[in-house]
């Protein structure tokens, strides 16, 4: 089931206050980026966050669970409505996430 939207919408603007938030279609769902760092997977409409300690730091509840079959886990996060809270998870998990690897031009 792919993922509608108005949800991918909804989680982007939640999460705004972290840095600039961006998606990319992946096989009907989207990776969610910010500040150009992949931090997490929207799919069948549940946000997904990539395991950091300091994302663990901030969690008010972990719940592990795969974002799609043989898929890693994830934190499943169940508490989306919570703007201030979802700023702070991304902006912390991000913290630990490596830097973009720059792209290489085409011809290189």
């Amino acid at each position: 089931m792919a993922c509608n939207t108005d949800f991918v919408q909804y989680i982007v603007d939640q999460c705004a206050d972290a840095g600039e938030i961006t998606v990319k279609k992946m096989f009907g769902d989207y990776g969610i980026y910010c500040n150009g760092k992949i931090f997490g997977l929207i799919c069948d409409n549940h946000l997904f966050v990539k395991p950091t300690n300091a994302g663990r730091a901030v969690l008010r509840t972990e719940i592990l669970r795969p974002p799609y079959e043989g898929a890693k886990d994830h934190f499943y996060i169940d508490d989306i409505d919570d703007h201030d809270y979802l700023a702070s998870l991304v902006r912390e998990t991000c913290k630990e996430l490596p830097e973009p690897k720059p792209k290489k031009k085409k011809g290189e």
